[in-house]
Order: C-alpha cells, then structure tokens, then sequence
C-alpha cells in the first residue's frame, strides 16, 4: 500500500480531540536542572498530559536524549520525545539509533520531531547555537534538503535490511539499527512553517508543528489558518488525505496563575526588563479563563495537538491550572477533515 495513503496509529489516536503535550526549560538558577526536568516529566504524566516533549539544544540546554532515556524506565503510560532535534546535530543513524533505543525503552512511547534548527543570534538572543558546537550553519533551502535526506535515512535503517543511501548532505553504507523501535516506525513531526517545510510535511511526515517567531513565524489566528490550507493544498498535490497529518500548534511559553495580579508577579519575575516586540509574540501569559479561550480560537482554526512551552520546569502552578483548568475544556472543531477558512 502507497505509505501516503495509511494513518499513522498515533495520528488515529488523536484525530478526533484536543491533546496536550508539556514541554519545560531548567532555567539557569535552579540549583538541580537535571532533576527538575525528571519530576516535571513525572508529575506531566501524573496530570493526563499526552506526551512530555523535550527541546533540543545541547549547546545551552540538558541534553534531551538521556532525560528521556531517564523518563522512559521512570513513567508508564506518557509518550516521550523531542520537539525537536535538529537534524544538523547528529549523524541520521545516531538520531534513529536514539530513537530507537527510546522508544524500546518506553515500551512503544517516541514521538520524533524533526527540524532544521535557526539561529538564536539572529534575533538579539545572543545565542549561535551552531558556533557554539563548532558546526556550519548552511542557508535554509540546504537545511531543509538535509532533513529530507535525514528522514529518508532514518526511516531506512529502521528497516529490515542493511541501508544504503547517497545524498548531498548524508551518507550511509549499510546501515541497520537494531532492535528496531518497537513501534515499527514512531510517528515523525516535522516543525517550521515555510512553504517547502508544509510540502515536506505532506511529504514525509505524520504531523506538523506551527507556532511563532522560530517555530513557524505564526504569529495569529489568521495566519495558523493559512498554513493549515496551504498544507492541505500541498497534500493534495501529492496525493495524500490532509487527515492523515497530525496538526500541532506550539506555544512559546505558556505562564499562567490564579488571577491577573499574580500573573503579572510571575511575567515580571521571569522578564524584570519587561516584554519586549519578540517576547510579545512568544509568550502566552494569563488566567486559566482567558487561556481556555486562547487555545479554543487554535483549536476551532484546526489545531488538534498543543505543544506548550513553559519556561521554568519548577513552575507546578502553571502545569496543574493547565491541566486541571484548561485542557478538559478545550473541544475539538466541529469538521476535522482540514483546516477552516
């Protein structure tokens, strides 16, 4: 059967309902970093959120693969992944080694996002992630090429024979991670928003994942709503049902309390400079109340799957209001078959 027309069971699962998947940060003054992402895992699995999706920055950040390995053998029912690895930072037969490794581990829980990775400095963050661990940093249009490439690979070694594969930007010879992952092939979520990113999506990916500034440049309703057809469009070029791609929204971060005044403690504790143009487009910072109906507005423009951010990996408030206050409130669109508008 042509793999463009089947479902992937883990977009299946999630076809017809809202889901939540948490993502954290250890922030720099937290004094056990590595022990703060564990329990936030935990505690994400304890709530009923989906998935705990860990970011990928090793230059700056916990190296993600070993807290998920740590997660793995510590939770039983959440999925587990990245969102997501740059396929510029490791060879695609260590990512599909990792990932495989993980989600044998997990008894079947790896959810695989993929990216082209960005450059931090370029917005004013100070942070060259490549410089930092000594890579190049080539023009997108090559990056989004090595991710084809890498998935081809990835998808490939997982396969029951020996893989070979010639391209611009990878090489392998014979290559064959073994034990495959339990799941077969786990779900691969591709981020970014651009126009050859939605076509490689339609292409070889089970989800996508869209949100603002770096993650997709989505900055409103109106223009979540634009992908989301201009994704549908690219399935239908390729022959594909849009419904077989999984629609994820990302939140850059997600800061909520009780009442406004104390929302406003918690912005101004974590940006004593205050908000400035970008952090204005990232963060998400409210009540319960008000975030319901920021998530039902994604949700009812096509969203199904909310990735969220939040910035401290201590911040329990954030992550119970969520999950208590705000998840089971958020209803999918009445039609599921792609995107309004």
């Amino acid at each position: 059967m042509d793999p463009r027309l089947t479902v992937h069971p883990w977009v299946a699962a999630h076809r017809n309902r809202t889901s939540f998947a948490l993502q954290v940060e250890a922030r720099r003054d937290d004094p056990a970093p590595g022990q703060s992402v564990l329990a936030a895992g935990r505690l994400a699995e304890e709530l009923g959120f989906d998935a705990f999706l860990a970011a990928d920055h090793p230059s700056w950040q916990s190296e993600p693969w070993l807290h998920l390995a740590a997660l793995a053998v510590s939770t039983e029912r959440i999925g587990l992944g990245t969102m997501v690895s740059s396929v510029l930072y490791r060879p695609p037969v260590l990512t599909a080694r990792l990932a495989s490794d993980r989600d044998n581990l997990s008894d079947g829980r790896l959810v695989l996002g993929l990216g082209i990775g960005w450059d931090a400095a370029a917005l004013g963050w100070g942070i060259n992630e490549f410089d930092r661990m000594g890579l190049p940093y080539p023009p997108t249009p090559e990056r989004q090429e090595a991710l084809a490439e890498a998935i081809v690979i990835i998808r490939g070694v997982w396969g029951p024979e020996p893989f070979s594969f010639q391209g611009r930007h990878f090489t392998v010879r014979d290559a064959h991670v073994m034990p495959p992952p339990m799941q077969g092939v786990p779900p691969i979520v591709i981020a970014g928003a651009g126009e050859r990113t939605l076509r490689q999506v339609a292409e070889l990916a089970d989800a996508c994942n869209i949100g603002p500034v770096v993650t997709g440049g989505v900055d409103t309703l109106e223009q979540a709503r634009a992908k989301l057809n201009a994704l549908r469009r690219h399935c239908d070029a390729v022959g594909r049902p849009s419904e077989n791609i999984l629609r994820t929204h990302f939140t850059i971060w997600l800061i909520l309390a009780e009442d406004e005044a104390s929302v406003r403690r918690k912005v101004d504790r974590y940006f004593p400079d205050g908000l400035d143009s970008i952090w204005q487009r990232c963060v998400v910072a409210d009540t319960p109340e008000q975030v319901v109906l920021y998530y039902q507005s994604y949700a009812d423009a096509g969203m199904q799957y909310f990735v969220v951010q939040v910035l401290d990996a201590r911040d329990e408030e954030t992550f119970r209001l969520l999950a208590g206050e705000v998840m089971p409130r958020i209803r999918p669109a009445p039609t599921c078959g792609g995107a309004s508008g």
